[in-house]
């Protein structure tokens, strides 16, 4: 069974990271949507409140799994058996990052394998920090977060 691993802090959930879930969910047999614990960031969302945002707008695609993990990206992909991690690039910028990463996990991992998967290109400018900053301000963040996800963020800031 081939089984990737999409990770990601997902603080919101946008459009662009389910973009890349559903299209890994079709090259894949399973996917695993893990969110990652990280004890020096101040989330807006918890981790439970992004797992639980992440399995209501994931529902429909029948092979994906919501999980989260602290720590390094490669123990947890040993730990879980899984084949792939595929991440989600939007511009050169991130590639730098990534491939550091990339080589990184590899090193600690031969085993490890990373996709780079372009996201398509009405979701490159997208990030969760710019959906927190656009939304706070009161700006318009229509078909850029799944309904259920501006309803937390409105939530979040009444």
């Amino acid at each position: 069974m081939k089984t990737a691993v999409c990770p990601g802090s997902f603080d919101p959930v946008t459009n662009g990271h389910l973009d890349i879930i559903k299209r890994t969910s079709k090259m894949m047999d399973k996917v695993i949507v893990a969110v990652l614990y990280n004890p020096s960031k101040n989330p807006l969302f918890s981790v439970e409140e992004r797992i639980t945002l992440l399995r209501e707008v994931t529902k429909d695609i029948p092979n994906i799994e919501i999980d989260c993990f602290s720590g390094l990206l490669v123990d947890y992909v040993k730990e879980k058996r899984i084949n792939a991690i595929v991440k989600g690039l939007r511009a050169v910028s991130d590639f730098e990052y990534e491939f550091q990463m990339a080589l990184m996990n590899k090193k600690l991992n031969p085993e490890v394998e990373t996709i780079f998967m372009m996201t398509s290109s009405e979701f490159s400018y997208l990030s969760s920090s710019i959906i927190k900053e656009t939304f706070k301000f009161k700006g318009c963040i229509d078909g850029l977060v799944p309904d259920k996800v501006k309803k937390a963020l409105e939530k979040k800031y009444e």
